[in-house]
């Protein structure tokens, strides 16, 4: 019934391939709204098990689902919901090593991971295959997002160079999130995949970060330029890219 979709644009998605990394506080919503939408194939990655601290936030686990592997709960849930869409789980940690083999394939990617090395890996390993990803984070009532097209936009490490030292960094046990924040960002993850899925790449969140701030209920939106001596897509890479090909 959205003008703007149309039955074409449902037979987009239910064509698409759309992986999950993290099926925590922003893969949660993330997911279940995608799978709402009809998406073909939904691949969701995470080695961990829900535990109590997880449900204030984490819509896909029930109190039920404690010490299950959360692919196993997200994919529950995510069946119950839409059982048209292909789930496929990956009960691992995304690593150097799988990182090209679980990426490849996919039409899009949800960051929705809860560490850094795990975010610079999506970037790097998405934009060396050429897969179009929307990365987020939060932390207690802020929360961030953008979208990247490799060869058309900037990308993550564009804007974060490296990440930070370990000891500057806080865990989610130590700062805290407010779980409805968590929802607004993963479900503006999910429309930023639908958007770009069924051809509305001019509004997408490309070349700029969108934070947001609960606590004034204020959105913003920082342009991020791409660099181009970036390690993961600049023009330098490319160029050292080439030479080795042609080598």
């Amino acid at each position: 019934m959205v003008p703007d979709l149309g039955g074409k644009g449902q037979i987009r998605l239910r064509q698409s391939r759309v992986l999950v990394v993290g099926a925590g506080g922003l893969g949660s919503p993330a997911a279940l709204y995608l799978a709402a939408a009809g998406i073909g194939t939904l691949g969701i990655i995470d080695p961990d098990q829900v535990e109590l601290s997880n449900l204030q936030r984490q819509i896909l686990h029930a109190t039920a689902d404690i010490g299950r592997p959360k692919v196993d709960s997200a994919k529950t849930k995510l069946s119950a919901l839409n059982p048209e869409v292909q789930i496929n789980v990956y009960p691992v940690q995304l690593e150097d090593h799988n990182a090209t083999e679980i990426i490849a394939g996919n039409d899009f990617v949800i960051d929705g991971s809860d560490n850094f090395p795990t975010k610079f890996l999506v970037n790097d390993t998405a934009v060396k295959l050429g897969v179009a990803f929307n990365h987020a984070g939060i932390v207690r009532l802020q929360g961030q997002t953008m979208t990247v097209i490799p060869g058309k936009s900037a990308c993550y490490r564009c804007l974060f160079k490296e990440p930070p030292p370990p000891e500057e960094i806080l865990s989610c046990q130590q700062a805290g999130i407010l779980g409805a924040v968590a929802g607004t960002i993963g479900s503006i993850q999910a429309t930023e995949a639908i958007k770009y899925l069924t051809g509305f790449e001019e509004g997408l969140l490309t070349d700029r970060l969108l934070t947001y701030d609960a606590k004034t209920m204020k959105f913003h939106c920082v342009d991020v330029k791409r660099d181009p001596r970036c390690r993961a897509c600049g023009k330098a890479t490319s160029a050292e890219a080439e030479i080795a090909t042609s080598a």
